[in-house]
């Protein structure tokens, strides 16, 4: 059993198909820079997944060329790169279109299956990979907070990864049940749970990468800076183990205020002698992701090419998106620009509000904590083209840290994208201005609580 591709007979729209395009890359723009959600999902495609663990089910979707006409009678779908990538969205994986006559629709679904079937070429492991691309590995993740609200569907959403090959799951109760309850998905990753602190160390043990969403969540009329009293010492504990047990493991902090973990989590690696900037990451991504969607409703764009960079930090106005870096380019009004901000930076709140006091953003929170975590497992299998914002340790600023996109690597870090923050628009500027001194006390409270100090008031 395998990938089965399966054309669902739709209108195609544009002009020939002589003019058929391939699918394009994720890098999603011209100049290299991500598209912001990694993969693209042809309009006319659909994919069956048939259960084993040769084809790991995975969201992303195979796509054909973005057509600008028909496809061709007897056009083959000639697979170029494996699927194995979490995106939700975009598919990186493409493959390219070839034959000849036109193809509308009419032909029957068995003789189209029929022309898919043979095009598949022979199993062969190095057609999945791209020229000068690790072969793909697996790696061990380690989700600390498993039980909880984000928690969970987290860990079902790394658990659904072709990239995992081991999941331990931490928390201080309940976990055991997660651990049951995922141990039934058919999809490789093998699932272990762990339960409170005599039980931590075993769990971090060789782990690749540590995924923290453990804390207390948001409630009606709290900030994420309410909540740091209580996570702030959860983070500290969680990282202090992080560093004796998995000293070189890329670490993705989800506990709020982020603006403040990262800072107490870098300090505590710095104490333990452990600390590399380029593997601590604050996940902001849900900011991306939110940008994206309220930007395609507000324009009326398609979701899968829209685009926002956001910078600053993961707090209020400290959460600033780059509404002119909007990919594809989009005018907006003045009167847009500030409601779209305003809604971007308070998002959070309107689902809390939204539940009522049953919980916060746990399933957006944790479908953005799993895009990001794949572009880390993504980039350490070698992949030379992902980008993500997020928050570290920079010099793009006066702060030590300060939320960009970067190119990630191998090594965590590669590089920051710099031309996100130049040309800035007067709104842009002024929000960059005002976000400054919230982020710098956000940044110094951590610190400060890290070092033990008395944090200001």
């Amino acid at each position: 059993m395998g990938l089965e591709l399966f054309w669902v007979p739709q209108k195609l729209h544009g002009k020939s198909s002589a003019e058929a395009q391939e699918c394009p890359d994720p890098k999603g723009t011209a100049d290299g820079r991500s598209s912001g959600l990694s993969n693209t999902v042809s309009d006319t495609a659909a994919i069956s997944l048939a259960g084993s663990v040769a084809a790991a089910p995975s969201f992303s979707t195979s796509c054909v060329s973005r057509s600008h006409g028909s496809l061709s009678a007897g056009s083959k779908v000639v697979p170029r790169r494996g699927l194995r990538t979490f995106s939700g969205l975009k598919a990186e994986r493409c493959g390219g279109v070839s034959g000849a006559g036109a193809f509308r629709g009419g032909e029957s679904f068995e003789t189209l299956a029929a022309s898919i079937d043979a095009a598949k070429p022979a199993k062969n492991v190095e057609e999945t990979v791209r020229p000068g691309q690790a072969r793909a590995s697996s790696y061990k993740v380690a989700v600390l907070g498993a039980a909880g609200g984000i928690g969970q569907p987290l860990s079902l959403l790394i658990k659904m990864s072709p990239l995992v090959s081991t999941l331990n799951l931490y928390d201080i109760a309940n976990v055991k049940g997660v651990m049951a309850d995922l141990s039934h998905c058919n999809t490789p990753a093998q699932v272990a749970g762990f339960t409170g602190p005599t039980e931590l160390a075993a769990c971090l043990k060789d782990v690749d990468l540590v995924i923290i969403p453990a804390g207390v969540p948001r409630k009606p009329g709290m900030t994420r800076d309410d909540l740091f009293n209580i996570n702030a010492n959860i983070v500290k504990t969680l990282i202090e183990a992080v560093a004796d047990n998995a000293p070189n493991a890329i670490i993705n902090i989800i506990s709020n205020p982020v603006n403040s973990t990262v800072p107490i989590a870098a300090e505590v690696l710095k104490a333990k002698g452990v600390y590399d900037p380029k593997k601590l990451f604050g996940v902001t991504t849900l900011d991306v992701v939110r940008a994206n969607t309220f930007v395609a409703q507000k324009k009326n764009l398609r979701l899968i090419d829209v685009d926002v960079p956001v910078i600053g930090g993961h707090a209020g106005i400290t959460i600033l998106p780059l509404l002119s870096k909007t990919r594809p380019s989009a005018e907006f009004t003045p009167e847009e620009i500030e409601e779209l901000t305003v809604r971007i930076q308070n998002a959070g709140t309107e689902v809390v509000e939204a539940k009522a006091g049953a919980g916060s953003a746990t399933l957006s929170m944790a479908y953005a904590a799993a895009r990001f975590a794949e572009s880390c497992m993504r980039a350490l299998d070698g992949d030379p083209d992902v980008f993500e914002c997020t928050f570290v340790q920079s010099e793009l600023t006066d702060l030590p840290f300060f939320a960009s996109r970067v190119k990630l690597g191998k090594k965590g870090v590669e590089a920051f994208i710099t031309d996100d923050l130049e040309g800035l628009t007067e709104y842009e500027q002024k929000g960059v201005d005002a976000l400054m001194a919230e982020l710098k006390g956000s940044i110094e409270k951590g610190v400060n609580f890290a070092n033990k100090q008395v944090a200001p008031a």
